[in-house]
């Protein structure tokens, strides 16, 4: 398949088996890209999504990388190169939620979060660039929550925040190459992680049911579909976010 916007473009998507990921990778198979869905713990979804990705067509491959793991990381964009010749965008789309409070906080739960959320998407993001040419995409993923007080969510919101500052820094540094690295910060998303997490969104003590707090935290009533937050990765990585960089798009319809 080479039709659409993205035909003949490499695009490797980490955390690609499920949620947010499972629904970027798609969108960019929809326009025609080949894709490497990288997954950890989804290894049955992701042979389900590539299997039906190659019912339509859709070159694509599965790799399993935790990208808490350097060596992981290296070898799937190495593999994207082996079975496409290249890669044209990297979007970054595992990671793994936290609540705690600050007495209860462990070391190893810093560590474990900071490694997923914060050093696998900066560790993502060199190993794609040093197999990036002019014209690369490197999308990383960063979350509301960088700019809301959410109760017992501080560690989760501080590894997140980082990306914002990551994408900043690395835009002046990968532009002399013709690369561009954004970030996209979802609202709730109906995925799992949130649908496991959904009554800890609200401020202590407010116990309203999912409607109720949907209807007034919400501008649009609803939490976004995991498409509508994809289509988020495919601007930044197409031709009409060309002169974008080192910016964290929101997509959020919170009030609060």
């Amino acid at each position: 398949m080479t039709s659409g916007s993205y035909g003949g473009k490499v695009v490797v998507v980490t955390g690609g088996s499920s949620g947010i990921g499972a629904a970027v990778v798609g969108r960019f198979a929809r326009e025609g890209a080949s894709v490497v869905i990288g997954y950890n713990r989804g290894a049955h979804e992701a042979d389900y999504l590539k299997e039906e990705l190659e019912a339509t067509g859709t070159p694509c491959v599965a790799v399993k990388a935790d990208v808490s793991k350097t060596r992981e990381l290296e070898q799937l964009m190495d593999r994207a190169v082996d079975r496409f010749g290249r890669i044209d965008v990297l979007a970054a789309c595992a990671g793994i939620s936290h609540f705690g409070s600050l007495s209860t906080l462990t070391p190893e739960a810093v560590d474990h979060v900071f490694a997923v959320n914060t050093r696998g998407q900066l560790l993502a993001a060199q190993h794609a660039a040093e197999r990036m040419t002019a014209g690369g995409r490197i999308i990383l993923t960063s979350s509301n929550a960088t700019r809301r007080a959410v109760f017992e969510h501080g560690l989760y919101a501080a590894s997140k925040a980082a990306i914002d500052a990551m994408v900043r820094c690395l835009s002046v540094e990968l532009g002399p190459r013709g690369i561009t690295i954004n970030a996209v910060a979802p609202g709730a998303t109906a995925t799992a992680m949130v649908a496991n997490n959904a009554a800890r969104y609200q401020p202590p003590g407010m116990n309203l049911s999912a409607e109720e707090w949907l209807s007034v935290s919400h501008a649009l009533d609803r939490i976004a579909t995991p498409d509508e937050v994809a289509g988020a990765y495919t601007f930044l990585a197409g031709k009409d976010a060309a002169y974008i960089s080192g910016r964290t798009l929101p997509v959020e319809s919170c009030v609060f």
